[in-house]
C-alpha cells in the first residue's frame, strides 16, 4: 500500500515527482525579490508543512538552483537559474530517457493548446534561421 502524502492537494492524493520544487520555483520566479520560508509557504498555499519548505528549499539550494542570504534571523532565497532553463533541461532529459523521441515530442505536441502550436512553429523557424546564420552549410 503507498504512503499518502499528507501535503497533497487532495486528501489521499500524492503529488507527481518533482511537483512540490517545481511549486516552490514557480513562487520563487514570480516574486519581485528573496522570499523567507515563510513567505514561500503562504504563496504555496495549501496545507504544506513549513518543515516541508524548508526541506525542498535546502534541496533547491544544494542543487545550485536558487541561493540564500541572511535576512535578519532568517534566510531569504531566490533563484539563480531562470525558469526556461530549467524546464529546457527537464524536457530534454524526458527526450533522452525516452525508448522513442518521436513518441515522447508526439506526447508533448499533442498536449499543446492551439496558440502554443504557433508559438512552436515560430520558435523552430526562428531557431532554423539562427542556426542558418551560424553555419550556412547546414
Amino acid at each position: 500500500m503507498a504512503a499518502v502524502d499528507r501535503d497533497a492537494n487532495q486528501p489521499g492524493e500524492r503529488r507527481a515527482f518533482g511537483e512540490l520544487e517545481g511549486e516552490v520555483l514557480a513562487a520563487l520566479w514570480a516574486a519581485p525579490g528573496p522570499m523567507v520560508p515563510a513567505d514561500v509557504q503562504a504563496a504555496v498555499g495549501g496545507n504544506l508543512a513549513y518543515t516541508t519548505v524548508m526541506t525542498i528549499l535546502v534541496r533547491l539550494r544544494d542543487k545550485g538552483v536558487i541561493e540564500r542570504e541572511k535576512v535578519g534571523r532568517a534566510y531569504a532565497y531566490r533563484p539563480v537559474v531562470a525558469e526556461s532553463d530549467v524546464v529546457a533541461g527537464q524536457v530534454r532529459r524526458l527526450l533522452h530517457r525516452g525508448h522513442s523521441r518521436t513518441a515522447v515530442l508526439q506526447g508533448l505536441v499533442d498536449g499543446l493548446a492551439p496558440g502554443d502550436e504557433k508559438l512552436l512553429r515560430e520558435l523552430l523557424a526562428e531557431a532554423t534561421t539562427s542556426r542558418r546564420k551560424r553555419d550556412p552549410r547546414s
